[in-house]
């Protein structure tokens, strides 16, 4: 039997806040860590404010983690504006989102992009948080399963099984995200569902049943419990919640003390 899946809450704090209000949300989180004991919380700000967060962190105790918002899949080189994974971690970061749906449709970056990325972050130690997921045009003509089935296969392509259970997957639909709209916990469940029978399929079953996975699209306070109680839903990926203490750290306690 697999061990149990240790929920995540990542918050993606997007191009928000400034160096002297991400610090404050930082401690703030970390100072009331105990609220969501067993959830692994990870804080996600603009690169530009990683070091100073990651030290109110460290400078606060507790184990929040910090995680970056993109990562380049280059080691080093001419490559003007781009950050490095190795750099990232260098920073003290542990975690990397990759393949958002803003960097997916604001610039162009392909399954395959997000999967260079991903090998990268891996071969450099960070835990990729990779995510996938659906417009409402695909949505509505029926094409989840397809859309979420190329980008699964196409981002983790080539990753064998320890890569694979070391990285986090977040299922975000689109359409959810930012607009106060969220997938009913029916619709989340199965598309969760859906992305642990595809890692099986890149792997073994064993091995998915050790992956987490997170929802992503307007998470909230309000919905984040029955979320939490869907059978593959391993924590959330949160936007604008995660700019207040309150509304991150109660998305993050309604999955404390659940593990699959």
């Amino acid at each position: 039997m697999a061990a149990p899946r240790t929920p995540i809450v990542a918050g993606n704090w997007k191009m928000n806040l400034d160096r002297s209000r991400g610090v404050a949300l930082a401690t703030a989180v970390a100072g009331r860590r105990g609220e969501a004991a067993g959830v692994e919380l990870v804080l996600c700000p603009p690169a530009v404010y990683v070091l100073p967060v990651a030290e109110a962190l460290a400078k606060a105790g507790g184990d929040v983690a910090v995680g970056g918002q993109n990562a380049s899949d280059k080691e080093s080189g001419a490559f003007t504006g781009e950050v490095a994974p190795a750099m990232l971690l260098d920073l003290g970061c542990r975690y990397v989102i990759l393949g958002h749906s803003e960097r997916r449709t604001l610039y162009g970056e392909t399954d395959a992009v997000v999967n260079s990325k991903t090998k990268a972050a891996l071969a450099a130690g960070l835990v990729p948080i990779v995510c996938v997921g659906e417009t409402l045009a695909e949505r509505e003509a029926g094409r989840t399963t397809a859309v979420v089935t190329e980008q699964i296969n196409g981002s983790l392509a080539g990753l064998d099984a320890a890569s694979l259970e070391k990285t986090v997957v977040a299922y975000e639909p689109v359409w959810a995200i930012g607009t106060g709209k969220v997938a009913t916990p029916e619709q989340a469940q199965e598309v969760h569902a859906t992305i642990r029978g595809l890692l099986a399929g890149l792997s073994s079953a064993a091995t998915a049943a050790r992956v987490r996975i997170q929802y992503g699209g307007s998470v909230k306070p309000d919905n984040a419990a029955e979320l939490a109680a869907c059978p593959d839903i391993d924590g959330a990926l949160v936007g604008g919640a995660s700019l207040k203490a309150d509304d991150f750290l109660a998305i993050a306690k309604a999955f404390a003390g659940r593990k699959a």
